[in-house]
């Protein structure tokens, strides 16, 4: 019972973290122009 009170804490940290992670490269335009590399690879021939 007492490694809950180690567990859980952990567990909510690690999902901010994560969360944190996706907003960061959300805001940074990591996902802008997906399929523009598609398309280069396609037409570079």
């Amino acid at each position: 019972m007492d490694v809950l009170f180690i567990l859980i804490p952990l567990s909510v940290a690690l999902a901010l973290a994560i969360i944190g992670a996706l907003g960061w490269a959300v805001w940074r335009g990591q996902f802008d122009g997906v399929e523009a590399e598609g398309e280069r690879i396609l037409g570079s021939d």
